[in-house]
């Protein structure tokens, strides 16, 4: 029997900004060493017997990126199934089993969260084995972490008597995230564990459970992947359809009701990465209990986590403080108010800016670009082209553009003209000409680009043909 992975890429991770934004969240960063936590999921399953390649269920906004970092560490997708909508951990499960159904009516599935931490992976893949024991007879497993510390801001799982003659437990309740009372009373119980959002099950059996415990789920997620459509690699369900499932965890619609629920210990090292002050815990301190990334400088600075992504960042007689500084935004934080730095990007969202949605370089299928600067009439950009990729064939209502190479070759297609550039030379692009830029070369493009216009922007650009399936982004 095959073990598919699925991998739950949803989230949005908004307690890690202004690191993590909703173009590009936490999954998707390289936040303790250098791959990001996608790829680490990815990676966490080498060396487990039976395992399929993965597939993906991710928002459709990220397609590209999960495309991207799979290719980057040359990792083969059973496919990457886009939500249209976000509507929590349901209705993916069930896409999931559903789809995993049509190819193999007896596979197990391995459900993983996309932006958890495993450092021990030998006992990981130990007890993912115990598990695919348990979702063979027809259980339905989740993983519970053994807890470390009273933690209140994780849901908790009550244990029950043994399941059978193996080291699983019947669950006997799922548990809210406590206050720190009861946070203390559960760990010190010796019965309870965390939630780690991880389960493994036969398909057949989830889609059965969900007929029965969630039945407008299996009908909304079957209607939208008989209305999908199969993009490059993507599969696009119907957003009519998945936009009227319930939107609910896979916890309250099946775990908190199933009489097939098991739980097994996972004492691996885990972690949710879920906040700054979950980043200090897991990360490599100095003799002052810090933790420090890029260019810092410290005096008389104490168990802090200080993170520079692009200039200088001095700290002077601080502690237990949460430094991040990127180039669009900086927080401090007290490291035992982290998690409420959600609110800062609720507050960001109802002023309507722009700084919980990207951060200054933005990730496109192609490669990605900077914005170096901006001002009125005119936005200097730094646009790099990965190798063998280009822009799609476009023009602009509002605005010309300059671009100069300042690093490898670049294929330009102006009008009716196709002409190749190199370091240090440079083309115009009037308004309303048709163009598209292509790195033909073996070594990543990078080209200064000038727009001067009345409107500088994104949605300015009417398409003739893309590559990757684009018409607006």
């Amino acid at each position: 029997m095959s073990i598919i992975p699925v991998i739950l890429s949803g989230g949005s991770g908004t307690r890690l900004w202004p690191l993590s934004r909703e173009a590009y969240p936490k999954q998707f960063l390289h936040l303790t060493d250098d791959h990001s936590l996608f790829q680490a999921t990815i990676k966490r399953l080498q060396g487990i017997a039976g395992v399929e390649f993965p597939m993906v269920v991710c928002n459709d906004q990220h397609r590209f990126v999960v495309a991207e970092q799979a290719r980057a560490i040359g990792a083969n997708l059973a496919g990457i199934v886009l939500e249209p909508v976000g509507r929590n951990t349901a209705p993916a499960v069930a896409a999931a089993s559903l789809l995993a159904m049509e190819k193999n009516p007896e596979a197990v599935l391995l459900i993983l969260p996309a932006d958890h931490l495993i450092p021990d992976q030998v006992e990981f893949h130990r007890v993912i084995q115990q598990g695919l024991t348990y979702a063979r007879s027809g259980h339905v497993v989740t993983f519970g972490i053994v807890p470390k510390n009273p933690e209140t801001g994780f849901g908790y799982i009550h244990r029950g008597q043994i399941s059978g003659e193996g080291p699983g437990f019947r669950i006997q309740r799922f548990v809210e995230k406590p206050d720190l009372e009861k946070a203390r009373f559960y760990v010190d119980s010796g019965e309870y564990y965390w939630n780690s959002g991880m389960f493994m099950f036969a398909a057949k059996v989830m889609a059965a459970e969900l007929d029965r415990f969630a039945p407008d789920i299996a009908k909304q997620v079957g209607l939208a992947l008989s209305r999908s459509a199969k993009d490059l690699d993507f599969i696009r369900m119907d957003p009519d359809s998945f936009a009227e499932s319930p939107n609910i965890s896979i916890d309250y619609a099946v775990m908190e009701k199933t009489e097939r629920g098991v739980v097994l210990p996972l004492d691996a090292g885990w972690s949710d990465v879920g906040s700054w002050a979950a980043l200090w815990g897991v990360g490599t301190k100095d003799a002052a209990d810090n933790v420090v990334i890029g260019d810092v400088l410290l005096h008389q600075v104490d168990r802090c986590y200080i993170r520079s992504e692009s200039r200088l960042v001095a700290g002077v007689g601080v502690s237990d403080h949460v430094i991040i500084e990127t180039a669009d935004a900086v927080l401090v934080a007290a490291r035992d108010s982290v998690q409420d730095v959600g609110n800062i990007v609720k507050r960001l969202q109802q002023l309507g800016r722009r700084e919980h949605l990207n951060r200054q370089r933005v990730f496109r299928p192609w490669g990605s670009f900077k914005c170096l600067n901006i001002e009125d009439r005119f936005q200097v950009k730094r646009i790099r082209v990965n190798p063998g990729a280009s822009l799609s064939l476009q023009m602009h209502h509002h605005r010309a553009e300059h671009w100069i190479v300042v690093r490898g070759t670049a294929q330009v297609t102006r009008g009716d003209e196709s002409f190749l550039l190199t370091e240090d030379q440079s083309t115009y692009i009037p308004l309303g000409v048709r163009h598209r830029l292509a790195n033909p070369g073996k070594i990543p493009l990078d080209i200064i680009e000038i727009q001067s216009g009345s409107y500088l922007g994104e949605d300015d650009i009417v398409r003739f043909d893309d590559s990757y399936g684009r018409s607006s982004d």
